[in-house]
This record gives structure tokens, sequence and C-alpha cells, in this order.
């Protein structure tokens, strides 16, 4: 259920308001925005007791009560109506500025890291990405640097001033990404790892969660549920293609998802267009149409020489590549009215 507060409402009435709905059984998530509170009542409508006694328990305070129709509840734009945003490092990912998040697939070496770091930055991007933990199909691939990894993309935010994004493969791993990352990444293999949802969720740290591989669009937004229900709010959704019959490219990138997302829920939109399509040459032409369609930030691979990358290389953009493509990206900015 859903709870809107009147305006300029005390803080005393609210507090007696959110003691009541949890002597009813519900936990009440908390929803500030800028001329209304609105409350997620959470809990079981068929076995706790209604809420629809609170607008005439609280006249002064209670606006009214709503059943959410949707199966995600704090997700849904039913619950949360106006855009979220998240800002991190003084970027705010969901307002007007499309961000660009950019570097390699994997932390390999000191020099590649902060090559790669500085020139994403002098290029445009605001945040960089770098797997130190890597989830490979086989076990014979390189798996990553590790704890090692988390330290050289720290270094490298440290000369930059870029903020992180890596992805966090383990629970028991949580609280050592959120120590050197910004932004926890859960990748497509554990879109549905309920419980690392939920403690990445619990490090309080903004969460990027892809779409899994053969996610539909409910199940992505229901795992997406797992990490507002745990009190934090800083969840975006990241499409990154999903297994199809096509083999031309690696995955299907799906860019219908951008308005399905942004229709059904509050939540940022990030599209990773090298995951996508699995193809540098497809990258920029990606990238153009995800913005284009609503994006609000794009995750793009950028390594300083593909062809020796320790992992995709063949998705994995030059330097070059990265600066044409900044440059080429800008009018399809200012043509979806982004800056």
């Amino acid at each position: 259920m859903i709870i809107v507060f009147k305006p300029n409402i005390s803080r005393k009435e609210e507090a007696a308001v959110l003691k009541e709905i949890k002597r009813l059984g519900y936990r009440p998530h908390i929803m500030r925005g800028v001329a209304r509170t609105v409350v997620g009542a959470i809990g079981d409508e068929l076995t706790h007791q209604s809420l629809e006694s609170l607008i005439t328990q609280f006249p002064g305070a209670v606006e009214s009560v709503m059943p959410v129709q949707k199966r995600f509840k704090l997700v849904s734009r039913e619950a949360h109506p106006a855009n979220s945003t998240i800002t991190v490092n003084g970027n705010v990912i969901g307002g007007r500025k499309v961000q660009i998040m950019a570097g390699p697939c994997s932390v390999e070496s000191e020099k590649q890291l902060l090559t790669t770091a500085k020139a994403v930055k002098a290029a445009g991007a605001t945040i960089l990405r770098g797997g130190a933990f890597k989830p490979r199909t086989s076990p014979y691939q390189f798996q990553g640097l590790g704890k090692r990894g988390l330290k050289l993309l720290a270094k490298a935010r440290r000369e930059t001033g870029l903020a992180v994004i890596t992805e966090l493969l383990s629970e028991d791993h949580a609280g050592l990404v959120a120590e050197y990352a910004d932004i926890l990444q859960i990748g497509a293999r554990n879109a549905q790892n309920f419980q690392l949802l939920i403690a990445a969720a619990r490090t309080g740290k903004p969460v990027l969660l892809k779409r899994g591989l053969s996610m539909r669009i409910e199940e992505w937004l229901l795992a997406g549920e797992y990490v507002l229900s745990n009190d934090n709010p800083n969840l975006m959704f990241c499409e990154r293609g999903i297994r199809t019959f096509e083999t031309y490219t690696r995955n299907t990138l799906d860019l219908s998802t951008i308005p399905i997302i942004k229709q059904e829920s509050h939540c940022p939109v990030v599209v990773d267009p090298s995951q996508g399509c699995g193809r540098a040459d497809l990258v920029r032409t990606m990238c153009n149409g995800a913005v284009a369609m609503g994006a609000d930030a794009l995750l793009i691979e950028v390594h300083p020489n593909p062809a020796e990358a320790l992992s995709d290389g063949a998705q994995q953009l030059s330097l070059d590549s990265f600066r044409q493509l900044m440059s080429e990206l800008r009018p399809f900015i200012a043509a979806a009215g982004r800056e």
C-alpha cells in the first residue's frame, strides 16, 4: 500500500502514522519528495490489517491510501511518480546530464588502468569502470586481480577524481568492495542472486543492477525491489543485452527496455553497449541509439590496446575510438534535450 501525507505535516504527526503502520503489521519505507512525502507500507495485505483507516484516524496528516497494483512495489512509479536521481562524487545520475562510465573490462595492471582512466576523463567520462573480480564463463580464463585490482581503482580515483564502479560477485566481499568502490555493479549472472542483492544494498552504496541473460523485464524489476526494500534508495537498472537466437552479435541489446523501465519505474536507466553487442565496431552506434531512447548513463569498455586485453578485447574501444565516440555523441545528447 502507498500512504500519501498531506503537505507540511509535523514530525510528530508523521511519527504517529508510522507507528500505527508498524502496529498493523507493515514495514514503512519513506520516500520524501519536493512537495509530498510518500510511505510504502511493505507487508502481506492478505494477512495484515487494512490501512484504509489511516485516513479517518489521521485526517490532518494522511491525504490518501492506495493499493499498488504492481508486484514490484517500491521500484514502481505508483509508489514514486517522480524520477529518482543518484549523486555520486558530485555527478547526478538520472538528471539532465548523461553520465559516461568508461574503462577497461578488467583491471590488468597499474599502467593499463591509469592510462585508460586519464584518457577517458580527458574525453569527458565522469565515472571509471573496471573489473577487479571477473565472472568468466570458463574457469581457465582471467579472473581479475581481486583486492589488488580494487586498490588500483582507488589509486586511479585519487589521481583523476573519477568515481569508481566495479562488480561485486560475492556476499563475502561486499564490505571489501564497498570500501573501494563508489558504485557496486551486480552482473548479469547474479541478477537474481537475491542474497547478494541484499548484501549490496546493506552497504549503503549505489547499486547498478544489470539485466540477466534471459531475464524478463518484470523479473528484473522484482530483483531491483530487493535493493529498495533493504533501505537503499540508490538503485539503477542497466540493460546489457539478452541471449537470443542471433549469432551476429554476442548478445541482443534491447533498447526497448529504456522507455519500458522509464514508464514502470522511477530509477535511472543505464545502457552497456559493449556487453550488449560484443563488437567494438557497433558500440558507437548503439550509444547514439541509447541516448536517443532516453538512457541516463552509458557504461563503455575502453582499453589502451584491445588486441592485448585479457578479457573481452573484441568489444573494447581503443582510446582514440572512445574520443571519437564522445565527439559524435554530443549532437545526439543535445537532440535528446540532455547535456
